[in-house]
């Protein structure tokens, strides 16, 4: 399952195991387009990678202190640390492949 996260909860939520944060907004064509993949891989790594949906016209302090400027940008953390930060629309074979190097 995604849930969404706000800037109030961001750094608790994703401070342990393999965490994937879909930054969007509702506007966003290819957010639109990245959802479904995020959703899919939600359900198939369910247990093994937390995943989270950031509204950056609602959350902007957690965007801004990232420097996201394009959407959809997708961060993955570590146990708190940031290990990849993808900008742009991905396939979900090439998310599979950066989530599960971090498992």
């Amino acid at each position: 399952m995604v849930l969404d996260i706000t800037d109030k909860d961001f750094e608790n939520k994703t401070a342990e195991g393999v965490v994937l944060v879909d930054f969007w907004a509702p506007w966003c064509g290819p957010c639109r387009m990245q959802s479904p993949v995020v959703d899919e891989l939600a359900q198939e790594l369910d247990g093994q990678v937390e995943f989270f949906k950031m509204n950056v016209d609602e959350q902007t302090e957690v965007a801004r202190s990232f420097g996201i400027m394009s959407i959809p940008t997708l961060i993955v953390k570590k146990d708190g640390q940031v290990v990849e930060k993808l900008v742009g629309f991905h396939d979900k074979n090439r998310l599979s492949e950066i989530l599960k190097q971090y498992m």
